[in-house]
């Protein structure tokens, strides 16, 4: 009897160890090492891809640089792992990457089957259809019988099944491992419809060769709540992850911008604006980080809004319009819970 006590007690000890050590680990390996390695997209504008020098931009590239800014007080020092959809929980599982910050859907299965945690939504999005405008379709209920371009390993897959199956309508998947593959079929004909998250189809519309000849019909056919991924034993990083876009939702809502960061700092008397950046409270303590980390996200790389603006709102070509994206007190449903 006692040597099954002590071998249950050790038990106990050796996982309290281990969590403790998961807890850890991500963080200190980032620090030591001095590098971010953030997995995104192959390519996919307003949200993760590379110009012609090899510089990163978008919405996924700024939470990358935003949890860069807060570890290392640097939001260049990050090594872009590019992954495509079939690529990237696997990347991520086996250490590759440290977090995914790739357009990847929070659903309750990769929530509890992977090992993974999603820690917030930075975009509220939902799937639709792109078609030519030379076909004539003005709804996606005209679609049956069409040949659906679409990519392998996403949740379009199945909510396009689903969609056509409630419907009555029949289709053809025509399938390819990655945004572009996807796009490029499209634009030389091999399939009637290409469907994907919208935000992902106003930026795939920008790569075909008659970007005016492509309309999104009106049809938002799934919720896509995207968001930021880390792997699951491992919660002071999940802590990080998730409160470097909560620092960036509540500096839009508190007004603080990359351009009066430093003067909201210097005479601000909000406790609020005070306690995210770093000059009261223990916020930075609580995250094994220094008090300046929120301060540091906004100075690099700006508010939710601005974010949101450069990248894909009206500052960019795909003008996609702030819609749920907006913040909770503007009409949307962005919302962060308050850093105190």
């Amino acid at each position: 009897m006692r040597k099954i006590i002590w071998t249950l007690v050790s038990a106990v000890v050796t996982l309290v160890i281990s969590v403790g050590f998961a807890q850890a680990s991500t963080k200190e390996d980032v620090q030591k090492r001095g590098i971010f390695n953030c997995g995104v997209s192959t390519g996919l504008p307003g949200f993760s891809i590379a110009d012609a020098k090899g510089a990163w931009a978008g919405i996924d590239v700024d939470v990358c640089k935003a949890i860069a800014a807060a570890t290392l007080g640097d939001s260049t020092k990050i090594k872009y792992v590019p992954l495509n959809a079939k690529e990237r929980f696997t990347a991520l599982q086996s250490g590759e990457i440290d977090a995914l910050v790739r357009g990847t859907t929070w659903t309750l299965t990769r929530d509890t089957s992977l090992g993974l945690n999603f820690a917030g939504v930075n975009y509220y999005d939902g799937q639709g259809f792109m078609v030519s405008k030379k076909l004539g379709v003005k709804s996606a209920l005209e679609l049956d019988g069409a040949a659906v371009c679409i990519q392998s390993g996403t949740t379009s897959e199945m909510n396009l099944a689903d969609y056509f199956k409630e419907n009555n309508m029949t289709y053809k998947a025509v399938v390819f491992d990655t945004h572009d593959a996807t796009a490029a079929a499209f634009d030389k004909g091999r399939c009637d419809v290409l469907t994907s998250d919208q935000s992902q189809l106003y930026g795939l519309r920008t790569h075909l060769t008659k970007p005016e000849d492509a309309v999104v019909l009106p049809e938002v056919i799934s919720k896509e709540p995207l968001g930021p991924v880390v792997r699951q034993g491992d919660d002071a990083w999940f802590n990080i992850v998730k409160w470097s876009l909560n620092a960036m939702i509540d500096a839009e809502e508190l007004g603080i911008t990359k351009a009066n960061v430093d003067k909201m700092k210097a005479n601000s008397k909000s406790p609020a604006i005070r306690r995210l950046l770093g000059l009261e409270g223990i916020a930075g303590k609580g995250l094994g980080l220094k008090a300046d980390w929120a301060y540091q996200i906004i100075k690099q790389v700006g508010n939710y809004g601005e974010m949101f603006e450069r990248n894909v709102g009206a500052g960019s070509p795909l003008k996609i319009d702030r819609g749920l994206n907006a913040l909770w007190s503007k009409g949307g449903i962005m919302y962060a819970p308050p850093l105190r």
